[in-house]
C-alpha cells in the first residue's frame, strides 16, 4: 500500500501498491510521476523554498511559507492522488491529513 502523508509543511509518499510486478504496477508509477512531477514543478516554476528527499518506496517534501502557485501545485497533487484512490480503493492509496482542515474527498 502506498501511504500519503500531507501537512501544512510537507507531506510524505512511502511504500508501493502492490496492484501488480514491480515493473508493471500503474498505481506505483502513477503515483510517483505525481509527486517528482510535483517536485520538479516546484523547484522550476516557483521560488519556494523546499527540501526533498527520493528514494525507491519514499518521498519525503518538506516546505514552509508557500507561495500561491506553490499551494496550487500541492493541491493539485492532492486532486489527483486522491482521484487515484477513489478509483482504486485504499486498499492500494491511502491519504492522511493534518488536522489543518484539508479534507480527502
Amino acid at each position: 500500500m502506498i501511504v500519503v502523508n500531507i501537512a501544512s509543511n510537507g507531506l510524505t509518499v512511502d511504500g508501493h501498491a502492490g496492484y501488480a510486478e514491480t515493473g508493471n504496477d500503474i498505481i506505483c508509477a502513477a503515483v510517483s510521476a505525481l509527486a517528482q512531477g510535483m517536485i520538479h514543478s516546484l523547484k522550476a516554476l516557483t521560488e519556494d523554498r523546499i527540501s526533498y528527499q527520493i528514494r525507491d518506496g519514499h518521498i519525503d517534501l518538506k516546505y514552509e511559507n508557500l507561495s500561491e502557485q506553490g499551494r496550487l501545485l500541492i493541491d493539485s497533487f492532492f486532486i489527483a492522488v486522491s482521484d487515484i484512490q477513489m478509483t482504486y480503493g485504499d486498499r492500494y492509496v491511502k491519504i492522511n491529513t493534518a488536522p489543518d482542515g484539508r479534507k480527502t474527498e
